[in-house]
């Protein structure tokens, strides 16, 4: 994952671990503001993409403690921990691997072309570079040369997501159910 500064870089190195422990990758971090600075993580569960209020505490709850001893921000800062949400910002050359098929907005930071914003369809990435399918055809983008990339909004992208949470619900009823007949099973 690539960070703005030196400063969310050490906080990466110093939460990536904890987070990965109880089971979530980081998908961003942002340290914003000046005088009154926030913590910005994005994060979600390893396993299946998802992102629930009880994963936020869960992750925050952890990081708190981990704040109080280790201390990465002189002074004051809120700290907010998120899901990335459905028109999720795409960090890694996986994410881009991940959504092929879905719609994305990319910023570059050097001209290609002539312009530095793209948008289309995601249709690969591998050996630094990621592909879209544009209205003016397919473009071949440096990964390292992004700026900002995230994932458009679309009916497909909102059915996809509403499928992997359904799907997701399900596994963890069923695993409810399967606990309680353990639990109710005679020895």
């Amino acid at each position: 994952m690539r960070t703005l500064n030196p400063l969310e870089d050490k906080i990466l190195a110093l939460i990536e671990p904890a987070c990965a422990d109880l089971g979530y990758v980081i998908v961003r971090i942002r340290v914003m503001g000046l005088k009154r600075k926030t913590l910005q993580i994005m994060a979600e569960r390893a396993e299946d993409g998802l992102m629930a209020l009880e994963d936020c505490e869960r992750i925050s709850r952890r990081l708190s403690a981990l704040f109080e001893e280790k201390d990465p921000i002189q002074g004051e800062y809120a700290l907010e921990v998120s899901s990335p949400g459905i028109d999720r910002p795409l960090v890694r050359e996986e994410d881009f691997v991940r959504f092929i098929g879905h719609e994305a907005k990319v910023e570059t930071a050097a001209l290609i072309d002539g312009r530095r914003r793209f948008r289309g369809g995601i249709t690969g990435a591998s050996g630094g570079s990621v592909r879209l399918l544009t209205q003016d055809g397919e473009v071949s983008l440096p990964f390292s040369g992004l700026t900002e990339a995230r994932l458009v909004l679309t009916d497909k992208l909102i059915e996809e997501d509403l499928r992997r949470a359904k799907a997701a619900e399900e596994a963890e009823e069923k695993a409810v159910k399967d606990e309680k007949k353990k639990r109710t099973k005679p020895s």
